[in-house]
């Protein structure tokens, strides 16, 4: 696996993308950051077009045991985030997944044609 892409890379790459100071990089990585916090703080999908969906998901109180003492314990609610990939983001990741779906589309039912021709 390679080495982590972490914030500190992702404003590196902005300000060399966008020609911007790292210090602007970062004010722009964290404003975005901040404004996906707060929507989804509100309860608000954010949903970035051919990137994907950061979803909220509420968990509901379970029952769960200790596995040391076997104790039952109490689990609360929890609330948690869900990113759901968009279709762009899928096929820069996955390039040739798209054209062998095709493939396997177009490609002809054996024994379709023979069938046909008896019938005729």
């Amino acid at each position: 696996m390679e080495k982590l892409f972490s914030k500190q890379d992702l404003v590196a790459s902005v300000a060399e993308t966008a020609d911007l100071s790292k210090v602007k990089a970062s004010e722009a990585v964290g404003a975005v950051l901040s404004a996906i916090e707060s929507a989804l703080h509100k309860k608000q999908e954010v949903r970035l077009v051919g990137f994907g969906s950061f979803i909220i998901t509420e968990r509901k109180a379970t029952k769960g045991r200790n596995p040391r003492t076997k104790e039952e314990i109490d689990i609360p609610a929890s609330t948690s985030v869900r990113f759901k990939p968009g279709k762009a983001l899928k096929d820069a990741l996955n390039p040739k997944h798209e054209n062998a779906h095709r493939e396997k589309v177009k490609a002809p039912v054996a024994g379709a044609a023979r069938s046909k021709s008896k019938k005729a």
